[in-house]
């Protein structure tokens, strides 16, 4: 009889390029049969993550090659590649997923999709790879970047806004993706013509925003300067917070405080039933690596909302996701992001920076 595995993989980059390492497990019925790990020299996240499969579904494919293997990993990128639901168009990615499908009968493998936190077994074992790892860093991570900085290569620009003020922006109120789609209010408005005029100034060569309500306004006062049509793209969509949408943090407490409490307590926790911000980071992720590979080099501003810009810092920095709960982004701000095509190496160059009307 054919067994039945659990593959968890992950991998990470100290630099994203930088020092590179992955970590893998094989189990049967809650039985560890395998730990994985290795450096991989100087590499991106995502190769990273694409090499933890590759070696979790090799000690797999060796231990019983008609096996069936369900495979957990917290790369949302590389759980959707492999499913076959998102499309693989950054080259070297397209020949890590080739190499991972032809090592076991596709047919015998799933794929999912879990928060960091437990995929903490295969993480450990990568960062255990980097830490017993002696000099392996060619160049020092800083200076790596700083060397960028002053390279020939023109990086893709991400100019992230928030959008304008609502009726609910003032006290705080959730509002994410729920049937109340706030639209700005009047100061709002002048919010978002006063980013328009700075946007322009920078000349974008594309426009793209959430298809909420109050980014809609917002990127049409961007649009109206500009002359860029805007592309809506629902990736971009602020958060969904369940239940808790339209409440101030006081009545979540009093009506919802168990949940209040996990929300606080992790990041992947979804808030009101509906979204973690664990979620959201790897949206982000995916998106950003999109726009970068669709886009090389180009001037892109996205018209999105607080909790999406707060990922993607994060993801920018290569930060924790419990950093997300420590930063918050002011409406109609700017948020700079660059990222070099060749590797994937992401500098943070302004967060929430405001617009002053001129």
């Amino acid at each position: 009889m054919a067994r039945d595995f659990v593959v968890t993989a992950d991998g990470g980059s100290r630099g994203n390029p930088g020092p590179a390492a992955y970590g893998a497990t094989v189990s049967e019925n809650g039985l560890l049969l395998a730990e994985l790990y290795d450096t991989l020299g100087i590499a991106s996240n995502n190769v990273a993550e694409y090499s933890g499969l590759i070696a979790g579904l090799r000690k797999a494919h060796e231990l019983d090659p008609l096996a069936t293997i369900h495979v957990k990993m917290d790369s949302k990128l590389v759980v959707e590649q492999m499913s076959g639901r998102w499309q693989i168009k950054h080259p070297t990615m397209r020949e890590l997923a080739k190499e991972a499908r032809s090592i076991h009968l596709m047919e015998l493998i799933t794929f999912q999709w879990i928060p960091r936190e437990e995929n903490f077994h295969a993480d450990r074992l990568a960062n255990k790879a980097l830490d017993g790892e002696a000099g392996a860093a060619s160049k020092p991570i800083l200076n790596y970047l700083t060397e960028r900085l002053v390279s020939p290569e023109v990086p893709t620009t991400l100019w992230f806004v928030r959008h304008g003020e609502t009726l609910l922006t003032p006290t705080r109120r959730f509002s994410g993706v729920g049937p109340m789609d706030p639209p700005l209010t009047e100061t709002g408005i002048g919010q978002a013509q006063a980013v328009a005029k700075e946007i322009a100034a920078r000349k974008p060569d594309l426009l793209i925003a959430s298809p909420l309500m109050r980014t809609m306004m917002t990127a049409k006062e961007i649009s109206d300067v500009t002359g860029l049509d805007p592309i809506f793209d629902d990736l971009w969509v602020e958060i969904d917070f369940g239940n808790w949408e339209g409440l101030i943090p006081s009545e979540i407490k009093e009506k919802y405080p168990e949940d209040w409490e996990g929300w606080l307590a992790s990041p992947s926790h979804r808030a009101g039933g509906g979204e973690s911000y664990a979620e959201v980071y790897s949206r982000v992720e995916a998106g950003i690596n999109d726009l970068v590979e669709r886009y090389p080099g180009k001037k892109l501003c996205v018209v999105t909302h607080n909790i999406v810009i707060r990922a993607i810092a994060a993801y920018a920095m290569q930060a924790s996701l419990e950093s997300m709960y420590h930063v918050d982004i002011l409406p109609c701000s700017i948020t700079t992001v660059a990222v070099w095509p060749s590797d994937g190496l992401r500098a943070l160059k302004s967060l929430s920076e405001r617009a002053v009307a001129k």
